[in-house]
């Protein structure tokens, strides 16, 4: 169970990606009905992600980095990178949402390419993080949250 979740969650996060992308090809052939249904596949889609992934945190924790130590730092400065990216694609992916729902055409227009760039790089780095931590390299110990991150004891 402990390698099946963030499997299942990385796919979530992977064919959310592939929404956006479909949904901003739809976006600039001004279908707009076929973007918006795309787009809200694109949230739910990222929203069972969530769900999941905050579901193996908290039932059965974070599995810390288990490559060689060599390579921890690089790995922790990258896992930076995409939590702070992951954060502001999904502030930005519900002000995308609000803004489509609430007919705000000129802010939705606005950011919809940056959120859209955005989500891409998080989807992106969140699965190379799953290959580094289960793939290419053996899992690390399952801890607490931030115990994975930080590599301390809080």
């Amino acid at each position: 169970m402990a390698t099946f979740l963030p499997f299942v969650s990385t796919i979530f996060i992977a064919l959310s990606a592939m929404f956006v992308a479909v949904g901003w090809i739809l976006a600039a052939q001004r279908r707009i009905a076929a973007h918006q249904t795309v787009m809200f596949w694109a949230a739910v889609l990222a929203v069972i992600f969530f769900i999941t992934y905050l579901s193996k945190t908290f039932f059965i924790g974070s599995t810390s980095f288990g490559g060689p130590d060599s390579v921890a730092l690089y790995y922790t400065v990258f896992l930076l990178f995409h939590i702070t990216m992951a954060t502001i694609a999904a502030v930005l992916g519900i002000i995308q949402l609000i803004s489509g729902y609430k007919d705000n055409r000129r802010l939705h227009r606005k950011l919809g390419p940056v959120t859209s760039l955005i989500w891409f790089v998080s989807a992106s780095t969140g699965i190379a993080v799953y290959l580094l931590l289960y793939v290419i390299y053996p899992p690390g110990e399952t801890t607490r949250l931030f115990d994975a991150i930080l590599g301390i004891v809080i």
